[in-house]
């Protein structure tokens, strides 16, 4: 991501910056809905025009000054956008009068005399042209209407930013290394911003006390000794009774999606509150979709008493988790890095593992060497299977052969996935 030009999409809240996001990058990365400040942290996506490649960002609306601690970290998390920026795209929207944090965002634009486009939105007609020309009042030389909603305009703003990159960036190569996309999935405000945080060594996502404060999944790729990940911090899934903002329910349809987008699913529990109903649900979400999970007990630096917290963690586990009997879980603070030296290496593990394939001669050797006769199945339901063979890796994927049609007894079908864990 370093390697291309990053041109960073700035604005306050509302104007569009998210749907202009998605236009250029053809796809719904970011949130967009009606109500204001939906994008908080920075949100990344790779962008062509032409042939010439670009990193774009799509940051949170903000208000120069605020005070109040959301809006001031999503204003911080703009600035380190601008900092790292080649180009700077001002939004600002045509169908209403400019206002006060319009002007003082132009003004600090300005100020970093970096090249700076700026994109009036919402110009659906020709004769919303007119009110594209108060714009000019912001002092900013190169001024593009579009509409980001009906793509209007969006090519002649492209050309004009593409001509501004570096010629030296445009050239930079792709990465070829594979990625292992891992998902930091949990309850609002169990850290999973922090663990980011903590994973990156950057600042990449707003760590708040208010639960729900991460809304747009939010993702950066790390090297890390020669594997390269693609994280990516969801937002808190919550009970659809306790989700009730528009934000709130697309965030969590997003959260999904990432999940199923991943290949390992990090899933974060609070220590100081144990293993509850909703962990177990979320946990579900990964399984169901044949993702890979471990199991973080976060917050761990704040029991007191942690044998007895591991013993009662391991039997509400036993109790919920029992389908994720095979997960590894591991003790760690996202806060103060305690137990993060394992992360790495485990999900790397689980990466290994999960691209395994296993030849078709060592699999029957283990079918024949497996007491099936242990599997508590129904007479009338028990299958002689001939012999068996793997069909895909990530997630691996097996087909049997058998003597009668139909799915197998889900306790017979239980047994030999246990069975196959335990031998391979």
């Amino acid at each position: 991501m370093g390697q291309l030009p990053i041109v960073a999409i700035v604005g306050r809240p509302n104007v569009g910056k998210s749907t202009l996001f998605n236009r250029i990058t053809h796809s719904r990365r970011s949130i967009v809905g009606n109500e204001p400040g939906i994008t908080r942290d920075r949100i990344y996506a790779e962008a062509e025009w032409l042939g010439k490649r670009f990193e774009l960002v799509d940051t949170g609306g903000m208000l120069v000054g605020e005070s109040a601690e959301i809006p001031a970290k999503i204003v911080a998390q703009a600035r380190q956008a601008l900092d790292q920026a080649a180009l700077v795209i001002l939004v600002v929207d045509g169908r209403s009068e400019l206002t006060a944090p319009d002007i003082e965002l132009a003004g600090l634009l300005r100020r970093t005399g970096k090249p700076l486009v700026l994109a009036v939105n919402k110009i659906e007609t020709d004769a919303a042209l007119v009110s594209a020309t108060e714009s000019y009042r912001l002092g900013i030389d190169r001024v593009i209407p579009v509409s980001a909603e009906h793509g209007r305009g969006v090519d002649d703003l492209l050309d004009c930013v593409t001509a501004l990159i570096p010629e030296a960036a445009e050239t930079a190569p792709a990465a070829t290394a594979s990625e292992i996309a891992v998902a930091i999935i949990g309850r609002p405000n169990v850290g999973k911003s922090t663990l980011l945080n903590q994973l990156t060594g950057d600042e990449r996502a707003i760590v708040s006390e208010t639960p729900g404060t991460t809304r747009d999944a939010v993702d950066t790729v790390v090297e890390r000794d020669g594997a390269v990940y693609r994280l990516v911090d969801t937002a808190g899934i919550r009970r659809k009774g306790k989700t009730k903002l528009m934000a709130e329910k697309l965030s969590v349809v997003m959260a999904r999606r990432h999940i199923r987008l991943s290949d390992i699913a990090l899933l974060l529990i609070d220590a100081t509150e144990g293993l509850t109903a909703p962990d177990a649900t979320i946990g579900g979400y990964a399984h169901e979709a044949g993702k890979s999970v471990i199991v973080l007990v976060n917050k761990w630096d704040s029991v007191k008493d942690r044998r007895a917290a591991s013993e009662e963690l391991r039997n509400q586990a036993a109790r919920r988790l029992k389908f994720l009997d095979y997960a590894p879980v591991l003790f760690i603070s996202a806060k103060s890095g305690l137990g993060m030296s394992r992360v790495f290496p485990e999900i790397r593990k689980i990466a290994q593992a999960r691209q395994r394939h296993i030849p078709t001669a060592e699999l029957n050797r283990f079918l024949h060497s497996v007491d099936l006769e242990r599997a508590s199945t129904p007479a009338s339901r028990k299958k002689k299977i001939y012999y068996m063979t793997q069909a895909a890796s990530a997630p691996p994927r097996f087909i049997l052969f058998t003597d009668k049609p139909g799915p197998l007894h889900f306790s017979f079908e239980r047994y030999l996935v246990n069975q196959l864990r335990r031998k391979f």
